[in-house]
């Protein structure tokens, strides 16, 4: 074995330690299941020992208890199948127990994780993690770990049993075993390489149908249904030859399990039989055997086989879980997301914001913001301007800290804002988004996002402040009314009013508008700014100004080229200069003429 074999042989081992130390919290499931899979296990002999009994006792000798023979097989074979049933039963369970807790741990890392990772991974390939991969984690407890353990149990009482029955049936009985184990390693190390590849493509497959259904509208308005059709095509073809390629060592292995079976059965007979025939047929103990003897090593042949067969599959189905757990851990271990060791928890902010010396990259070379110094103070009212790159969103994002920064710092109410509590710090915050995200639910539930402090009549005065109330009561059950996936049932502009109270009800210290009525058309933006205004009424509030009519409200501009502060300063003061801001202004005012 290669260095680089036995390194991840030894991974692997670990891997499945992990996985099996998830069942630990529900030791008692755990443990009942494998006492399940040792009475299976020591069970197993028994009913070839009673018909071996009943061939040579009953039937060549004209025995008196043939009842009770036949009466303990069925009782045996009943035992045994409500054995299996509760074997069955309790593995499943335990690791649905397993999977429902491992899905709640996935989940509640992906909350935590920062912009940075949902920038870079697929929203599919976290899908997949999150329900795909760990359901196959689930095989390891209901097809993989407990039942290959019940194998090798079986495995170890059958073959221990055949030595203490007679030495030389057990000898010939385990003939052909060293061919079973060669080709069970060969299918074995063969799927394993085609589970990878099964895994990989379905987590391809979920990212793509992910992405594209989400832009079906984009897709159908450009008329790129072919393209994207024969995209899936050949995605769809690796993921079918990726399954092929399992499915083809299947069908080469259990046939040659099924000629080795007969072939240790043809064995036994022909050789067995000669040595009852020559008299020279007896037990480990000495004593001379008979036809029945032979009966049940044919029966024990069986059942090694079986669980032998079995494992193959065992393996892989472990292997591939093993393949779906190290990705599961790989996202659990992520260390990507922004850490909460603040303390700080005051109340009474009042919203005051300073950027000190600040510079920012998303990858840790290409700094989109450089030395980025100002000072916002509480109540107050900031539009940033600037085109298209220049770092406007980059600034509320990290307000928000959904990111981290390389240097410099940002201030709330003269206090570094990672010496906040994250939880605490976010929630002085409402952020309203151009691109307003709706979830599938109720009206009331996507302004109150689930927070049960919020009332409903908190909700419908918020509404009423902001001028939203009026089109929610002309709607289907009013407030109750089902918003579809991303609020497709609503117009822009209606959306943007439901994000504006959510805003509102949260009664935030800051308040930032993302661009919040550059998509909206005039009679919109005409509501939409009367919303603003009440908004941004007695809290510090940042706004990416996309039109002038926003700009006019401001307090303070600050406007950014190229990652860096080109003007900053009081509306009228900037306008009253010949300053970066009021060429801006002028060009703005012209193109809108």
């Amino acid at each position: 074995m290669s260095k680089h074999e036995h390194t991840t042989q030894s991974m692997d081992l670990h891997l499945l330690w992990k996985v099996i130390k998830l069942a630990f919290p529900f030791k008692f499931l755990l443990i009942t299941t494998i006492m399940y899979s040792l009475a299976l296990a020591i069970l197993g002999p028994l009913r070839p020992e009673l018909i071996q009994r009943l061939i040579d006792e009953n039937i060549l000798n004209n025995g008196s208890n043939t009842q009770l023979l036949v009466i303990l097989i069925i009782v045996t074979l009943m035992t045994e199948s409500i054995l299996r049933y509760f074997f069955i039963f309790s593995s499943n369970k335990l690791g649905q127990s397993v999977v429902k807790n491992l899905r709640t741990a996935v989940f509640k890392q992906v909350l935590s994780l920062n912009l940075r990772y949902f920038d870079k991974t697929p929203i599919g390939t976290t899908t997949t993690r999150t329900v795909n991969d760990i359901e196959t984690i689930n095989s390891i407890f209901t097809q993989g770990f407990i039942q290959l353990l019940a194998d090798i149990l079986t495995l170890l009482v059958i073959v221990v049993w055949m030595f203490l029955k007679s030495w030389q049936l057990a000898f010939i009985s385990l003939a052909a075993l060293p061919f079973m184990i060669l080709s069970t390693y060969i299918f074995k190390e063969s799927v394993k390489k085609a589970f990878q590849k099964v895994r990989t493509q379905v987590s391809l497959l979920n990212a793509f149908l992910q992405e594209h259904i989400s832009g079906m509208r984009l897709v159908q308005i450009f008329g790129a249904e072919n393209q994207e059709f024969q995209k899936f095509e050949a995605i769809n073809k690796k993921h079918k030859d990726a399954n092929v390629e399992a499915i083809w060592a299947y069908s080469i292995f259990f046939p040659v399990v099924e000629i080795l079976l007969a072939v240790a059965i043809g064995l036994m007979v022909w050789l067995g039989a000669g040595l009852l025939i020559k008299n020279k047929l007896t037990t480990s103990y000495g004593t001379p055997a008979d036809v029945g003897l032979i009966v049940q090593f044919i029966l024990l042949i069986g059942l090694l086989f079986r669980p032998i067969r079995f494992m193959a599959e065992r393996f892989n189905t472990m292997q591939m879980g093993l393949v779906a757990a190290r990705r599961v851990f790989q996202l659990l271990n992520r260390k990507d997301y922004i850490p909460n060791q603040g303390k700080q928890k005051i109340e009474n902010l009042t919203g005051e914001i300073e950027f000190k010396n600040l510079n920012f990259a998303y990858n840790s070379r290409d700094y989109v913001l450089n030395d980025i110094s100002f000072h916002l103070p509480a109540g107050k009212t900031l539009a940033i301007v600037g085109h298209t790159g220049s770092g406007k969103s980059s600034i509320i994002n990290l307000i928000s800290r959904l990111y981290d920064w390389q240097e410099g710092d940002i201030l709330l109410d003269g206090i570094p804002i990672k010496e906040y509590d994250l939880n605490f710090y976010r929630k002085q915050i409402s952020t309203v988004l151009q691109d307003v995200f709706l979830f599938s639910g109720s009206i009331l539930d996507n302004i109150r996002l689930l927070d049960q402090g919020i009332s409903d009549e908190e909700i419908k005065h918020a509404a009423k402040l902001i001028g939203a109330n009026e089109f929610i009561e002309k709607l289907p059950n009013q407030y109750n009314y089902q918003v579809m996936e991303r609020g497709a049932t609503l117009s822009l502009g209606q959306r943007q009013l439901i994000s504006f109270v959510r805003a509102l009800v949260f009664r935030p210290k800051i308040l930032i508008l993302d661009e919040a009525t550059s998509s909206v058309d005039s009679e919109t933006e005409f509501i939409v700014q009367k919303a603003i205004n009440k908004l941004v009424q007695n809290r510090t509030s940042i706004i990416i100004a996309h039109r002038l009519a926003t700009i006019s409200k401001a307090d303070y501009v600050m406007m950014l080229e190229g990652g860096k502060i080109a003007d900053y300063g009081q509306r009228e003061t900037l306008l009253s200069q010949s300053g970066p801001f009021k060429k801006f202004y002028n060009s703005y005012s012209k193109e809108n003429e």
